[in-house]
Formats: C-alpha cells, sequence, structure tokens
C-alpha cells in the first residue's frame, strides 16, 4: 500500500501520454506512456479514453497526496479545460474533471507543460539553485517556462513562457500561429531540417543533422548555428524582462548537446546585452520524466 506521500503526475503530449507515480522527494517509482491516439476533431472520446484508462490504471487503486496534469497548450487553469494544438480532438476539454473522475482523491491541478519541465528540472536537475530560470523545450515546435522565486509563472490561465512566437526574424517565414518570422520558424527541430535540406544537405532526420553538425558538415553547422541565433534573441529578450540567471535546454533537439549549446552561448555573448553577460545556459538533466517531476511538485504546492 502507498503512503500519502505519493502523487500521480500526467504528460499530455501530442506523440505520447504519460503517467507515473512520484514521491514526495521526486522519485519517478512508477512510469507508464502510451501513443497519443491519432483522432480527427469529433474523436474526443477516444482520446479521453486512453488519458482516463492510462491514469487508472498507474494509479492503481492507490491513496494519492494529490494528482498533477501537465499539458501541451493552449490551456485554461481557471476552467481546467485544455485545447492542445496537436490534439485537434480536444478543444475546451475539461481534463481536470475527466482525471480525477478517473482516479478519485485530491482535486488535479493543470500546468503547461513546459512551465511542468522547467518546474521539475528547477527541483531536482539543471536548474536547481537558480532564483530566475527560464526553461526551453526544443523539438517539433519551441515550448518555455519560468520559474521565479521557486515558483512557475502561469500567467493568468496558464500559458506564460510561450517564447517560440516571440518574433525573431519580421521578414521571416510564416509560422504555423499566423504571425511571421517567430523563433519556432528557425529553431525547431524541423525548421533546422527544413533549412538544411534547402541549402543541399541531403539527410532525412534532425538527429542526423545533429551527427553531421558534430562531423563539421558545413550546412548542418550552419543550421545549428541559424537556430541558436533564433533562440539567442528570446532568451535575450526574456532575460532583459525578467532578470534570469539560468536557461535549461530540454527536449528531443537538446540531445545534440554542445553542437546547439555552443553556438547558443557565442549567439548571446554576441547580443553584448547586460541582461545575459553572467547567464548560464545549460542542458536538461531529467531526460523524459522532467514533465512528470514538475507536475507532481505542482500537485505538492496546494
Amino acid at each position: 500500500m502507498a503512503s500519502v506521500d505519493h502523487y500521480l503526475a500526467i504528460d499530455i503530449g501530442g506523440t505520447k501520454l504519460a503517467a507515473a507515480i512520484v514521491t514526495g522527494s521526486g522519485q519517478v517509482v512508477h512510469h507508464r506512456e502510451v501513443p497519443t491516439p491519432s483522432a480527427d476533431p469529433g474523436q474526443e472520446r477516444l482520446v479521453t479514453r486512453a488519458l482516463t484508462e492510462l491514469a487508472a490504471d498507474v494509479a492503481g487503486g492507490l491513496p494519492l497526496a494529490g494528482v498533477g496534469v501537465a499539458s501541451a497548450g493552449p490551456i485554461d487553469t481557471a476552467r481546467g479545460t485544455i485545447s492542445p494544438v496537436n490534439i485537434p480532438a480536444w478543444r475546451d476539454f475539461d481534463v481536470v474533471s475527466a482525471v480525477g473522475a478517473a482516479v478519485g482523491g485530491p482535486g488535479p491541478r493543470l500546468i503547461h507543460d513546459s512551465t511542468a519541465a522547467a518546474l521539475g528540472e528547477h527541483w531536482l536537475g539543471a536548474g536547481l539553485g537558480s532564483s530566475a530560470l527560464l526553461g526551453i523545450v526544443v523539438s517539433t515546435g519551441i515550448g518555455g517556462g519560468f520559474v521565479m522565486d521557486g515558483r512557475p509563472v502561469s500567467g493568468s490561465v496558464g500559458n506564460a513562457g510561450f517564447i517560440g512566437h516571440i518574433t525573431a526574424d519580421p521578414a521571416g517565414e510564416p509560422c504555423a500561429c499566423g504571425r511571421t518570422g517567430c523563433v519556432e520558424t528557425g529553431a525547431s527541430g524541423p525548421a533546422m531540417l527544413r533549412w538544411a535540406r534547402a541549402n543541399g544537405w541531403p539527410g532525412h532526420s534532425t538527429p542526423e543533422l545533429a551527427d553531421a553538425a558534430a562531423a563539421g558538415e558545413a550546412v548542418a553547422v550552419a543550421a545549428f548555428r541559424r537556430g541558436a541565433d533564433f533562440l539567442a534573441g528570446a532568451i535575450t529578450t526574456s532575460a532583459i524582462l525578467l532578470d534570469l540567471d539560468r536557461v535549461v535546454i530540454a527536449g528531443g533537439v537538446s540531445a545534440a548537446g554542445e553542437v546547439l549549446l555552443g553556438p547558443l552561448r557565442e549567439a548571446l555573448t554576441r547580443d553584448g546585452a547586460a541582461a545575459v553577460r553572467g547567464l548560464t545556459v545549460v542542458r536538461a538533466t531529467l531526460g523524459r520524466h522532467s514533465g512528470l517531476i514538475g507536475a507532481a511538485r505542482h500537485a505538492m504546492a496546494r
């Protein structure tokens, strides 16, 4: 029988649904993932069943001290609803009620997935000890989350930190969000891959591109440098506004390591803004568990 020091954490994304039991000290003691069903609008029931069955299975009827739900956005913490761009079946979906009904116990607390990842890294990972942290998730998109004085910054309804849609190039490419030249159009994995292929690189995936850049292939190196320049603009803007002391880079593209972080630090140095002097940029250390650990931490702050 689990103690009341156990928390159910859920992390909702476009490719996977993850759930775990996390202890009060942050240890993940039970973890399970399932693919997110590929559901078109109108198929809410299919995706909802996958989520609630996963949550109930991982909870296993155990007494829980709290439940934390991290989700891709947009989210609305006041209403407990989510409308993830990458899950079209859910629009204004009441995830808090659905998970609460599936597992019982304390009412779930909702947090944006990028903010949860930042919170997890601040608690137990690469952000430990930071007083003003920006966590950036670099993957198929660009997400961000702030932790200030140990507390996540949520904004009015939970979507603060969405730095992927800060303008980096006003004359740049159209973005899926409807704006032009967003950070995401140059720094996401697909954006770097698309630019490299348009400039003659013959590969087919972002990991291949990272390997090519590590081997010194000129176009691949240039693609990562361009992506780093886009990220640096968003980081500098955030640092000027919030006096950051650390940036933690997470997400699939962060696996490139210094292939991305090296050019990013160089770009920040070139910028010369006083706000980025002394700013530490590091790679996340909690891997796939950062969002789950952050969701559990959020549940602990009731």
